[in-house]
């Protein structure tokens, strides 16, 4: 299925309707409007206005991932009991890819809400096509104990691909962020910022 990504329109009553009557914040007057559609919810399932559900459910992969990395330099180290360390880490790795799976979904609908040539829309593709690989590095990682027949040990090559895919999780991550923080991807509307900032 193709998800349809709406480009934001507007005519003077709009403004007025989207405003409420209140002034333009001078990033509105840049822009010329309120990128309103971009700011709702695709659908119920991506969480509604002002609360994603996408940046909260990417909580626990990267949580899984990065706490299967951990797992294994304890093992490797023998730091900790290295057969339960490993096991441990194994597992966790599937969780981390389970949930990136359904983060990924989630975020797939948020994307669909950005308009297209936009900076936010190339550093959303971007962060979604660069998560895929994080994922997908430390989805290789996963299989490749499993199918060792043990999850007693880990391997030079897992390990490799563990640290190499949170490595790039990384920067999926930093990108997700200027989404949010920096273009505010499906969280803040311009005249909410200006209302709950202007001194009363």
């Amino acid at each position: 299925m193709t998800a349809h990504r709406s480009t934001p329109t507007s005519t003077p009553d709009d403004e007025r309707a989207h405003r409420g009557g209140t002034p333009a914040t001078s990033a509105d007057a840049a822009a010329g409007t309120e990128h309103v559609p971009s700011k709702r919810p695709w659908n119920r399932l991506a969480g509604p206005y002002g609360h994603p559900f996408h940046p909260v459910v990417v909580t626990l992969p990267i949580g899984a991932f990065v706490t299967s990395l951990l797992f294994d330099l304890g093992a490797r180290l023998e730091l900790v009991d290295a057969v339960g360390a490993a096991f441990a880490a194994a597992w966790l790795l599937v969780i981390g890819v389970v949930g990136a799976v359904v983060a990924g979904i989630l975020g797939g609908m948020d994307l669909a809400t950005i308009p297209d040539g936009t900076s936010a829309s190339r550093t959303a593709v971007t962060h979604a096509a660069v998560n895929t690989v994080a994922t997908a590095l430390l989805g290789f990682s996963a299989g490749i104990r499993f199918l060792q027949g043990g999850l007693d040990e880990v391997s030079d090559l897992a390990f490799g691909l563990s640290v190499a895919g949170v490595l790039v999780l990384g920067l999926g991550g930093w990108l997700g962020g200027r989404l949010a923080y920096t273009f505010g991807v499906r969280v803040a509307r311009e005249r909410d910022q200006d209302a709950a900032y202007r001194p009363r």
